[in-house]
């Protein structure tokens, strides 16, 4: 006869094995225009590599191989990106969003796919150092109905928020004037069969949307097990240029030297630099953390520390910093630094003399610029 700890493995196990992913890849990326006017903004690389794809790796390195996406207007690109899930050893499914009405709609629309499968959301613009293994298999040790994380906060008013009595969820408050707490409900998030019922019977809020804090609170006051877990790692929303740099900091930060490409005997390398199969670098100081792209030319220049530079670049006598740039972009020329900036694929910008200072940039794809003379 198997032991009671033999029994919870097992029953730990068989619920795994059920567990599937849903990742939210609609929205139009208001918040990163004019960035996203061409872009879908889960696939803004970070380290050079979409955030999305984080979230599905994360998935995957779980053991969930089944994967719905629900994607909106730029479902094209994002499944021209992503493909069947292959790549990543998963199977991914599309599910259209004809108009984003909020988280709770999508896992709504979702519903057929899921089928009675317990499931991880993941807000597809989310990032989290570490991954989410050790939630997935707490809440599949614990049957619990709902797992939400929470992550302290200095400005709790702007987030949805978790009130506790007694060590255990009581509310989720969404926006709330006066905070009961500062843990925020990030956007990642377990469910089983029973958010399905939740859905069915909310109503649209004040922004016209089936809101997810109102679908938690749903399960919380039919006395459904709804756990918490405070976050014991970096977690940031990708949805602000000022957070993709940021995301890009952190995991540059945590990466390894890695140098596939050529150097000349000019070029100064500092701390971790990462060079992509046939980037080329010239006469030029590589301050890292940094990674430059795939056949990607460095030449006469000075690339600072948190900077990612994508493939088939070709920068030539300038100084960037804390940035990304974006693939096929042409930086020449720019006698003052660029830094903190976000600067899109298919980009030329050249300048001229020195006007003084420094350039923070958010340029949209085939954007091209001629500085003026100084």
């Amino acid at each position: 006869m198997a032991s009671t700890k033999e029994r919870l493995l097992e029953k730990k196990a068989k619920r795994l094995r059920k567990l599937k992913g849903l990742i939210l890849s609609g929205g139009k990326g208001s918040r990163l225009r004019p960035f996203t006017y061409t872009n879908a903004k889960q696939l803004v690389p970070i380290a050079n590599k979409p955030v999305l794809f984080y979230a599905i790796e994360q998935l995957v390195e779980c053991g969930v191989r089944d994967i719905g996406i629900v994607v909106g207007e730029t479902g094209e690109q994002i499944q021209a990106a992503v493909g069947d899930g292959s790549a990543f050893d998963a199977r991914v499914e599309y599910i259209h969003q004809e108009t984003p009405l909020g988280i709770a709609h999508a896992v709504k629309v979702a519903r057929d796919y899921l089928g009675e499968s317990p499931f991880v959301l993941y807000l597809g613009d989310n990032f989290l150092l570490g991954g989410i293994k050790s939630f997935v298999e707490s809440f599949c040790a614990d049957d619990c109905n709902c797992q939400i994380l929470l992550q302290p906060v200095s400005n709790p008013q702007a987030f949805g928020i978790a009130e506790f009595v007694d060590g255990r969820v009581r509310r989720i408050i969404e926006k709330p004037a006066e905070p009961p707490s500062n843990l925020a409900v990030i956007g990642i998030y377990l469910f089983d069969h029973n958010v399905f019922a939740a859905v069915e019977q909310l109503k649209p809020s004040a922004r016209g949307e089936l809101e997810i804090t109102d679908t938690i609170q749903y399960l919380i006051d039919k006395g459904l097990n709804v756990k918490a877990e405070v976050l014991d790692r970096y977690w940031i929303d990708t949805g602000k240029m000022d957070d993709i740099l940021e995301a890009n900091r952190i995991i540059l930060d945590t990466l390894p030297s890695s140098n596939r490409g050529q150097v000349d005997e000019r070029t100064r390398t500092y701390d971790t630099v990462i060079l992509e199969p046939g980037a080329r670098v010239v006469n030029s100081v590589l301050r890292g953390p940094l990674i430059i792209g795939a056949e990607t030319k460095v030449i006469d220049s000075y690339i600072g520390p948190h900077t990612s530079i994508d493939h088939h670049c070709q920068l030539k006598g300038v100084r960037v910093g804390g940035s990304i740039i974006l693939e096929y972009t042409t930086i020449e020329d720019l006698h003052w630094p660029i830094e903190h900036s976000l600067i899109g694929r298919y980009v030329t910008l050249r300048g001229a003399q020195a006007v003084g200072g420094s350039y923070s940039l958010t340029l949209g794809d085939h954007s091209q610029i001629e500085m003026p003379e100084g």
